[in-house]
C-alpha cells in the first residue's frame, strides 16, 4: 500500500519529500499549496515537530530501511531528496530506492558557505578529531551527536557538545564520557550573541562545525568564533550534484504544469 499521502484525488501529482531542512519544509508547503499531494518523510518526531501541520502534506515520522523506502516511493510521481547536506547515506539510499522504482529524482543542495579566514577544514570528524589531538583548550562541538563517538578520545573533560534536547543525545554524550555540566542540550538557532557567550562561559579554544548554510547558523557559529578568540573547526562538506531551492521548485512548477 501507498502512504497514506499518495491515496489523493486523481490528477494531483504525488511527491515524496524526504525532508530534514528547513528548505524542505518550506518546498512541502509550496508544492502542496500548487495542488501537488506530498508525503514528507522524516526520520525522527523531533523532525515531525519541526515539519508541522499543513493542509495536502502527510507527515511519515521513523527511520527508514531500504525496503520501507522502496515501498515509500514506489508509484510516486517525483521524489525531492531535501535531507541534510551531510547525511549521506540517506542520500544513497533514496537515489538506489528512485532507480530501481523509476521514480525522477531531484536533490535539493543548501549554498555552501564561504570558508572563513583562519579556520581549520577537515573531510570529516575523524580527520578533525585526529588534529584536534595534537592541541589543547576546550573544545565546543556543534556537529550533533551523531559524530561524538570521534571526538570521544579526546577526553570528556575537554568536550562541550551542543545537542538537541533528546534522551538519544544525552545517552550519546554519557557514551563519549562528556560530564553533565558539559552537556549544552539546546534547539537553535542560535545567535552569534549566544555562541560568544558560551565560548567565552566555557572558556572554548576551538569551535568545531559542519557548514550548515545560513539555515543551520554557519554565518554566526563563525563570527562568534572570530569575535571571541576560537579557532572555527570546520568539517568540509560532502561533494554532490543537485539544485538549490528555486532550481528544484521551477523543475517542480514545470512537472506539474505550472510553468
Amino acid at each position: 500500500d501507498y502512504p497514506q499521502g499518495l491515496r489523493e484525488e486523481a490528477g494531483a501529482m504525488r511527491v515524496i519529500l524526504f525532508s530534514g531542512t528547513t528548505e524542505g519544509r518550506r518546498l512541502s508547503r509550496a508544492l502542496a499549496a500548487l495542488g501537488g499531494a506530498v508525503t514528507v518523510c522524516v526520520a525522527t518526531e523531533y523532525g515531525r515537530e519541526e515539519q508541522g501541520e499543513a493542509p495536502g502534506i502527510t507527515v511519515l515520522s521513523g527511520r527508514m530501511d531500504e525496503t520501507q523506502m522502496v515501498r515509500t516511493v514506489a508509484g510516486a510521481d517525483l521524489c525531492v531528496d531535501a535531507t541534510h547536506p551531510y547525511a549521506l547515506q540517506a542520500s544513497r539510499s533514496i537515489r538506489a530506492a528512485c532507480e530501481g522504482e523509476r521514480v525522477p529524482l531531484l536533490r535539493l543542495l543548501r549554498e555552501e558557505s564561504p570558508v572563513p579566514e583562519g579556520a581549520a577544514v577537515f573531510a570529516g570528524a575523524q580527520t578533525a578529531a585526529d588534529w584536534l589531538r595534537a592541541t589543547q583548550g576546550n573544545i565546543l562541538l556543534t556537529t550533533g551527536a551523531k559524530e561524538l563517538d570521534a571526538f570521544a578520545p579526546l577526553g570528556g573533560e575537554r568536550l562541550y557538545p551542543r545537542v538537541l534536547p533528546l534522551a538519544s543525545s544525552l545517552e550519546a554524550c554519557r557514551r563519549a564520557g562528556v560530564p553533565s555540566s558539559h552537556i549544552l542540550a539546546l534547539q537553535g538557532p542560535f545567535s552569534q550573541e549566544l555562541n560568544e557567550a558560551l565560548i567565552r562561559q566555557y572558556r572554548i579554544a576551538y569551535l568545531v562545525t559542519k557548514d550548515g548554510g545560513p539555515a543551520g547558523g554557519f554565518g554566526e557559529k563563525a563570527a562568534a568564533a572570530q569575535a571571541a578568540g576560537a579557532r572555527l573547526v570546520l568539517i568540509r562538506r560532502p561533494q554532490e550534484e543537485g539544485l538549490g531551492y528555486e532550481g528544484v521548485l521551477q523543475r517542480c512548477r514545470e512537472m506539474m504544469g505550472c510553468g
